[in-house]
């Protein structure tokens, strides 16, 4: 089972980006997105369950990120837009295996059990 990320780079403040992670090896009930800035815990940023496109999106990027998904391609994707210097940080991919899983738990850290490698994001002021 493979979780890869890509996508991340340097921006300035206001700028997009768009992350991707691939999966292969297994089909996941739900997959989401976390970060871990300097300094920082490691915090749950977009999710989506896989079945129906159910997403829940952390306050603070709500309006600026939207996460999707591509059933076909098994890839989830995060366009991140009007990006802020607090943004930048290791952006991680993860996938749950959590059949029912709901959508309030997809911000939780327990339904991932599968985690991919960090995509780094730098947004200059």
């Amino acid at each position: 089972v493979q979780l890869q990320a890509s996508g991340g780079g340097l921006v300035q403040s206001g700028g997009s980006l768009t992350l991707s992670c691939a999966a292969s090896g297994r089909a996941f009930a739900a997959m989401g997105w976390f970060r871990q800035g300097p300094g920082k815990e490691r915090e749950f940023v977009a999710g989506i369950r896989w079945r129906d496109g159910a997403r829940l999106h952390e306050d603070s990027v709500k309006g600026r990120f939207t996460i999707s998904r591509d059933k076909a391609k098994n890839t989830m994707t995060l366009q991140m837009n009007n990006l802020k210097p607090e943004d930048t940080a290791l952006y991680y991919c993860a996938g749950s295996t959590a059949a029912g899983i709901i959508v309030s738990s997809l911000g939780r850290v327990a339904p991932y059990d599968y985690w991919g490698q960090g995509t780094q994001v730098t947004v200059s002021s």
